[in-house]
């Protein structure tokens, strides 16, 4: 057995993740990292099915990474733990977590489509983490591609400072090689091994003089702000010392100020060495970044933690079931170390754990160690109690990383056994999955016993069913797709209830007064304990709280309540008769009672779509989606005569949409959509699907 061991120091480790929109050559990238450094004896390629990083059975058939996968590699004697991220929007769950245990990233961009929807999205999700991050141009070699429009794109849309330590030298079929402007060489790629090698010249091509200089006067002005004997060089155009130059942009590409830009053709193997060097030299060890604020448990003022700490302290990001080791659980360890064998507290359960195995992964494939020392990302095998975003750590001094967000999911289908024999092992598999992925859920309808399923798109339940019935054998029929509606008031109500059983023996006696009013759209659910004088007393208060907790699940039109505000401000209680079930059962009638009072509103869930057509579709397109009840909010120009149209549409109106496009466009159209907000629903819309008015 091997172990992690600290013969690789701290700062020559680099946690990164691999992120981009759909078809930007994501796994292709990694795939070629991971041939370059050793790890692979062949390129696995995405459109033969032979990525390595890709390794579902469903991955390699569609051509899409569904699972971020993590491997280890290493470059110039630094260990690189790399994880590959979905690009499609209904796996978005898949970035968030990854981002949130990474210290930076590749943000890998398509020459030719630059900034797409789900470029903007991850980029966003990695500004909430500050993942300081390289940008990768890929495809340079493609038709239509354009790396200065990519530039152009990632200041406008991101709002990010991008500058360009390369500069493509020709591009299409012409590219050929790259001009590094910090050092002034020219990097020109072998093509009779399709780009696998390359020769290093040390004068700049003469039609590039003008382009270098500017870029590289941009980018000198830029590093002024981080190291004064730069800028007083820059100023005196005096002899730039190489060593400071690339420790200002570590500096500046650390605290985000600005973004490296790099270049290449992943596929035809161009670029990839460049990008691991600048990886090396630019993206933060685990000693470069601040110290993770964390809720200490023991304390009255939360703690910071560093990787120098001996205390341990481990975050869980994700869960997988494997068919030969049970569960394995994907663990970022922050301080001290874990050891196989030990046991350490997880006080989001309030349990004590034992570590069976440790593991270091490479995408599924895996190798038995006995430690993970800090730094480092791998799995433990053995755990009973940890979900995803639970903390490990000591008993003597607990504390609790920061909680991951998780979306809440917007489409359902029911789903239900085909046989006796299925049922059991349904159930089995929908516990296992919804323990992997936290914005999978799974309900039962309280008034057909339907079990329903839950997720991000069609294209999300579309794959948990594969995987139901492919890695547990289980025969489900499936219902048609959904859409998760909500409920909320439509204005404030006082109501009050008063439970009072007499059976003989001890009664059941509850008496609550509450004032609920609407909120804001994305506030949730806030309760107020406003009892003065002990009306109520506070056990029974709590017992109100969990009363409404169950109301919410479930309102008057069976979909889940939210943004209201429960404020408990009276009611009275019976020294014999009274109980905590009485007061839940009483708030949870007094609640249902209310909204009935309120009128309330259903909210339907809204996407944010961006469609690229041929102009000449255009007039059809917009004709279609204005059937569709969409707002269209503007349009843009992109290579190639095509016109992006983005608008919004409501989630119900986008079922078999892809269909309908590619016939209007003979088959050019695409389009992406991700949730956007929910908002209420139109008064014809309502009695139209519901046969209700308000």
């Amino acid at each position: 057995m091997s172990t992690i061991k600290r013969n690789i120091a701290l700062e020559n480790i680099r946690n990164i993740g691999i992120m981009a929109h759909i078809d930007a050559g994501k796994t292709t990238t990694t795939e070629r990292i991971l041939f370059y450094t050793g790890v692979s004896r062949k390129m696995g390629e995405v459109h033969e099915g032979t990525a390595v990083m890709d390794w579902m059975e469903q991955e390699q058939e569609r051509g899409i990474t569904i699972t971020s996968a993590a491997t280890t590699c290493y470059w110039k004697e630094k260990r690189i733990n790399i994880i590959d991220t979905p690009g499609h929007v209904d796996f978005t769950i898949e970035v968030e977590r990854s981002l949130r245990v990474l210290d930076g990233a590749i943000a890998v961009f398509c020459a030719v489509g630059g900034v797409e929807p789900q470029s903007e999205t991850v980029w966003r999700q990695a500004d909430r983490y500050k993942v300081p991050r390289l940008a990768f141009v890929n495809k340079m070699d493609r038709i239509g591609a354009d790396f200065f429009h990519v530039i152009k794109m990632m200041e406008t849309k991101l709002g990010a400072r991008a500058l360009p330590l390369q500069i493509p030298i020709g591009r299409e079929d012409s590219f050929k090689g790259v001009i590094d402007i910090v050092r002034m060489k020219t990097c020109i790629y072998d093509s009779d091994v399709l780009g696998s090698t390359y020769r290093i010249e040390e004068n700049i091509p003469e039609e590039y003089a003008e382009t270098v200089a500017e870029w590289r006067e941009k980018l000198f002005e830029a590093l002024s702000d981080f190291d004064e004997e730069i800028m007083t060089a820059f100023l005196n155009s005096a002899e730039m010392d190489i060593d400071k130059v690339v420790s200002a942009i570590r500096k500046a590409t650390i605290s985000t100020a600005f973004f490296p830009v790099l270049c290449g053709s992943s596929f035809k193997n161009k670029g990839v060495q460049l990008l691991l060097d600048a990886v090396i030299d630019y993206l933060p060890s685990p000693l470069d970044l601040p110290p993770i604020n964390v809720e200490s448990l023991k304390r009255e003022k939360d703690k910071t933690v560093l990787p120098t700490d001996e205390q341990p302290g481990a975050l869980i990001f994700k869960i997988m079931s494997d068919p030969f080791v049970g569960e394995l659980r994907f663990v970022r360890v922050y301080c001290g170390e874990l050891k196989t064998g030990q046991q350490y507290y997880n006080p989001l359960s309030d349990k004590v754990e034992r570590i069976g195995r440790l593991l270091r992964m490479h995408a599924n494939k895996r190798e038995d160690v006995d430690s993970i020392p800090s730094g480092n990302i791998g799995a433990v095998v053995g755990l009973k109690y940890a979900t995803t975003g639970s903390t490990l750590c000591s008993k003597a001094d607990p504390f609790l990383f920061e909680k991951i967000k998780f979306p809440e999911p917007v489409i359902s289908i029911a789903i239900e056994p085909k046989t006796k024999a299925d049922e059991d092992k349904l159930s089995y598999a929908l516990e296992k999955l919804a323990k992997e992925d936290p914005s999978f859920r799974v309900r039962t309808d309280e008034e057909t016993g339907q079990t329903l399923i839950s997720g991000m798109g069609e294209l999300h339940l579309e794959v948990l069913v594969e995987r139901m019935r492919r890695e547990f054998k289980v025969d489900a029929n499936v219902g048609s797709p959904t859409v998760s509606y909500r409920e909320t008031f439509s204005k404030p109500v006082r109501m009050e209830h008063k439970l009072v059983k007499q059976t003989g023996g001890k009664g059941q006696f509850a008496h609550v007064i509450m004032e609920i009013s609407p909120l804001p759209a994305g506030s949730g659910i806030i309760f107020e304990d406003n009892i003065k004088g002990g009306a109520i007393p506070k056990q029974f208060v709590g017992a109100v709280e969990k009363g409404i907790n169950t109301a919410v699940y479930g309102g008057r039109y069976g979909y889940p309540v939210v943004d209201v505000k429960v404020s408990l401000v009276d009611g009275s209680f019976h020294d014999v008769d009274s109980s905590e079930m009485a007061f839940k059962v009483a708030a949870v009638n007094c609640f249902k009672e209310a909204e009935e009072k309120s009128s309330p509103k259903i909210l339907e869930p809204v996407m944010k779509v961006e469609i690229s057509v041929p102009e000449q579709h255009l007039g059809d397109v917009i004709g279609s989606l204005q059937s569709r009840r969409a707002e269209v909010e503007g349009f843009e120009e992109s290579a190639g005569g095509i016109k992006i149209i983005k608008a919004t549409v409501p989630l119900s109106e986008m079922f078999g949409y892809m269909t309908n496009l590619r016939s209007q466009t003979q088959g050019r159209g695409t389009f992406t959509m991700e949730f956007s907000q929910y908002r209420e629903l139109p008064e014809n819309i309502k009695k139209q699907k519901f046969g209700i008015t308000f």
